[in-house]
């Protein structure tokens, strides 16, 4: 709600709040004014003190006029703050925060650490904005840090400044100084993440949002809730993310709160808040002996706060217990504090164990979430029973119970929407949202199914079902679309690679996406982007916003100077003063600067990725000729399934490099970049642009150069077994499980130590189940053994080689593969008789077979069948009786059945494979019915 409101403005209402707060603060040490209103013969005043006795351990408090500051502070200031979590949310309360605002300061003055930093290469010296280490101390501690110092300023009121105006001034001017410091030795909101002693508060109130936030992983904005902004001389907003915290609560709270709701600290800071409040505010009931001395506000202005220090701390049953208040308030609000932790997590733990034995799936994150969200609400409640009553006191009755109802609706609101939220309605909704962003980049035509409504108004589950029903939207769109919430998604952090099967695993049950697809995918983004799945290189949506404000920034920059260049950075410009301050904002790397600068020279950049992407081509070429090793003939299925896996990211690689050459249009480096490409693949590259629409994006003088005739030039180099074993070391990392046990088959053969060297570690390691079984076969079998002594590799290697499986995804096939089986004949054996029911689905794979059938009295033969070749394939769709009887024409002829039985479930499965089937099964009966035409 209030992420959206102008930055200007709410410039304007910190500056007024911030000097409406220091002037409190001012008042605290010099105040002559208010006094007149807590004069006992004041007329008005609601403030003028009464003359009745309020007891604190059996005697009256002597009460002087006092000057209001302290009072207005603990009484209207601090409770508003909490009122405007739950309800407005941290998005209004960060962006008013005084303390937040002063902390900025060094930011607004251009004085914060820095790092000097030298590249070792080149000798350029940098300087870095200094932050906090997500992996320092502080940096995994901070929780703690923050609820500590809650802890200790609550203890300090009861103590020191709840009534003494000059310690609580003293205290507030420390915290500010501490808040200006903070700001210059870290950049980005460090006071406000890191130290902030209200921070645990704003968690517990603001988690997973206030009542009236924004849904910020739902939002088309790219500034969100209370995020780091500016306003440019155009009056434009733009991010001044620094990434300071990742993930960042002022991006989006709920991602923050999902993402950290089963860390220990979470329940530590949440229960123990919980005793500590109500701690707090039994403490006065346990010192004076009566709730008078905390209604009356008299604790506000206790003339004797600190000679009360060594007094007795307790006074219980009429009695004063003697233990000095000095140690007496710690130890309560600490007793309490423990007591909270322990009573919540046991709680947690009963609900827990009663939930996993009352129902199969037990969500145990959705049990922490309700728990929290009921203690939140409680202690919101609990704490409006106390906090500025004594204020509220003095007005009519009527306000009161306004108020009270108040109180008790929002909060119920509150509670109401909280309770319904969960982790996957939020990743459902996160990735709902992307998907709606890929659904409108592929421009479908969805009006008559909206009924007048956008994109932008669907639910999560309208967005899944409108996918299922859009007649437009096939497998291929459906295929680049999820792509394109995967890229998304690990461009952002959301999701790593290895993380994202398991976050997208909704998703892809909902648009039919298999497992192995998802892989595919990985591959196909892999290639166009290495470094987005680079392990190594950590991802977040707080980086990418904070890259993302420095490119705004300096473009901006090069465009008032009139610098801005399509093709190279000026020196003059990297020179400037101006852009070394904001590369030293943004935290800007030398990497960093150079995929930035790409970004203004888009024809530079393809370029690059174009020549990266055509020598890994080279490579997979060199690899796919180094596969015809002279050992490996001899295993004819294996060299073909590799083949084929080179063969498919061959496809990728000159698939992504015609994209490249669409975006090029005319550019010069087009023509040097398809000549390169038409060397290195040309019958692929051919191919693929007859093939495809390619010839309809790309330019007519870079199609007609892709698509022209080329003589292969043969060449008779010598495999070297080292580059063929190296190859076969590159394809055991392949996606497809199948492909990674063939090559350490494929290994075995040309080099058995090196396999058992390897097989070894691949039982260490936890490896696919396929890999790992032919990992320990190959260790109990002599050197270079046959594929026969591998059944279970057998199988799938033909399965895979057949064209009636062509690309089916791995699991599916090692699903059919564990209900097959090898059968084995002898020349002249009988493998199907004509009039039998066809109860399997053959495939020959050694061997021949001939198709006799009958004429009158003749027996002939119809055909013959080869390896590869499927038998009485139209009958197995069909379940219909076999017309022809199928011999063993060879002394070994070998088949793997399937039963009929599982290829039904396959079909009703899998819809893709279902339409190929039919499309194979339609060419099938055109040829027959052109054989019999010639008959």
């Amino acid at each position: 709600m209030f992420a959206q409101l102008p930055e200007r403005p709410m410039h304007s209402v910190r500056w007024v709040l911030t000097i409406s707060w220091l002037l409190v603060i001012a008042s605290l040490f010099y105040d002559p004014w208010t006094v007149a209103l807590t004069k006992p013969d004041h007329t008005w005043s609601p403030l003028r003190l009464t003359g009745q006795c309020i007891q604190v351990q059996g005697s009256c408090v002597e009460e002087q006029p006092y000057p209001i500051g302290a009072t207005l502070f603990w009484g209207a200031i601090v409770p508003s703050g909490i009122f405007i979590l739950l309800v407005f949310g941290h998005e209004l309360w960060r962006r008013i925060c005084p303390l937040a605002f002063l902390s900025q300061i060094p930011r607004g003055l251009g004085k914060q650490r820095q790092f000097k930093r030298e590249n070792p290469k080149t000798g350029k010296i940098r300087y870095e904005l200094a932050k906090v280490k997500s992996d320092s101390w502080l940096g995994r501690n901070y929780p703690y840090v923050q609820f500590g110092w809650l802890f200790i300023g609550l203890c300090g009121r009861i103590l020191f400044f709840n009534a003494d105006r000059l310690v609580l001034g003293l205290w507030l001017v420390f915290t500010i100084v501490a808040a200006i410091a903070v700001g210059y030795y870290y950049g980005g909101k460090s006071w406000c993440q890191y130290f902030c002693p209200m921070a645990p508060v704003q968690t517990i109130f603001s988690e997973p949002r206030g009542l009236l936030g924004s849904k910020a992983h739902m939002s088309e904005q790219r500034i969100t809730q209370s995020m780091c902004r500016t306003v440019q001389s155009d009056g434009n907003e733009q991010s001044a993310c620094v990434a300071c915290q990742s993930p960042c609560f002022d991006i989006d709270s709920e991602r923050t709160y999902w993402n950290g709701l089963n860390n220990p600290e979470e329940s530590i800071i949440r229960y123990g808040y919980v005793g500590l409040v109500v701690g707090y505010f039994l403490y006065y009931y346990l010192y004076a002996g009566n709730w008078d001395y905390y209604f009356s506000g008299v604790w506000n202005r206790d003339p004797n706060q600190l000679a009360s220090l060594m007094s007795p701390g307790l006074y219980l049953s009429g009695q004063p217990i003697n233990i000095p208040k000095l140690f007496a308030v710690p130890l309560v609000l600490g007793g309490f504090s423990a007591t909270g932790y322990f009573l919540g997590t046991w709680i947690e733990q009963r609900a827990k164990s009663y939930d996993q034995q009352h129902h199969k799936h037990s969500d145990t994150d959705l049990i922490r979430h309700r728990i929290f969200v009921i203690c939140t609400f409680a202690i919101f409640n609990f704490f409006f029973l106390f906090a500025g009553r004594p204020l509220l006191q003095l007005t009519p009755i009527w306000v009161q119970y306004a108020f009270d109802l108040s109180i008790v609706f929002l909060s119920t609101l509150w509670l109401q929407k909280s309770w319904r939220r969960s982790s996957d309605l939020y990743s459902r909704e996160n990735l709902a949202n992307r998907f709606r962003k890929q659904l409108e980049r592929l421009q479908l035509d969805v009006s008559q199914y909206l009924d007048g409504r956008s994109l932008d108004d669907l639910h999560t589950n309208e967005v899944y079902v409108l996918a299922k029903v859009l007649p437009g939207f096939t497998q291929e769109k459906r295929h680049e679309a999820y792509k394109g919430v995967v890229r998304e998604a690990l461009e952002e952090g959301y999701v790593s690679t290895s993380s994202s099967l398991a976050v997208l695993q909704q998703m892809r049950h909902e648009l039919g996406i298999s497992d192995d697809e998802h892989q595919e995918v990985l591959e196909e983004l892999g290639v166009k982007d290495p470094e987005l799945l680079n392990p190594n290189r950590k991802r977040s949506l707080e980086n990418q916003i904070r890259l993302t404000g420095y490119q705004k920034s300096l473009e901006r920059f090069l465009r008032l100077q009139q610098q801005i260049s399509s093709t190279e950075f000026t020196s003059s410009a990297e020179a400037s003063d101006a852009i070394r301050a904001l590369r030293r904002e943004y935290s800007i790397t030398p990497q960093e600067e150079e995929w930035v600068l790409s970004g203004f020279a888009p024809d530079a950049g393809n370029t690059q990725k174009a020549e990266s992407l055509l020598a890994r081509l080279n490579e997979w070429n060199l690899c796919d000729r180094d596969l015809n090793h002279p050992s490996l003939q001899a295993h004819p299925a294996i060299l073909q399934l590799l083949h084929q896996g080179v063969q498919h990211k061959r496809e990728l690689i000159v698939r992504s490099i015609l994209e490249i050459l669409v975006s090029l249009k005319d550019h010069p480096s087009a023509t040097t970049i398809a000549r390169s490409l038409k060397q290195l693949s040309p019958h692929l590259t051919t191919e693929l642009v007859s093939r495809n629409s390619w010839q309809s994006h790309l330019q007519q003088s870079i199609a007609d150069l892709l698509i022209q005739p080329q003589a292969l030039e043969q060449s008779a180099q010598v495999v070297s077994t080292q580059d063929t074993l190296s190859h076969l070391e590159t394809l055991l990392h392949h996606y497809n499980s199948v492909i990674q046990a063939a090559a350490l088959f494929a290994i075995a053969q040309l080099d058995p130590q090196r396999a058992q060297t390897m097989a070894q570690m691949i039982q260490r390691d936890s490896s696919p189940s396929l890999l790992n079984d032919t990992a320990e076969r190959l260790l109990a079998l002599p050197p270079s053994p046959a594929l026969t002594e591998f059944p279970v590799l057998e199988k799938l290697v033909h399965l895979s080689n057949s064209d009636f499986f062509d690309r089916l995804q791995c699991e599916t096939l090692i699903a059919l593969s564990d209900r097959s089986e090898i059968k084995t004949y002898t020349k002249g054996d009988v493998i199907t008789e004509a009039g039998d029911t066809c109860r399997e689905f053959l495939l020959l794979i050694e061997g021949d077979a001939s198709i006799q059938g009958t004429n009158g009295q003749t027996i002939i033969r119809i055909d013959r069948l080869h390896p590869g070749q499927i038998l009485d394939e139209l009958e197995v769709l069909t379940h219909s009786t076999l017309e022809n009887t199928i011999l063993a024409e060879s002394e070994r002829t070998r088949i793997v059945a399937i039963p009929v039985d599982a290829l039904d479930d396959l079909l009703e499965r899998d819809s893709s494979f279902a339409r190929r089937i039919l499309d194979l099964e339609g060419r099938q009966l055109q040829r027959l019915v052109r054989l019999g035409t010639h008959a």
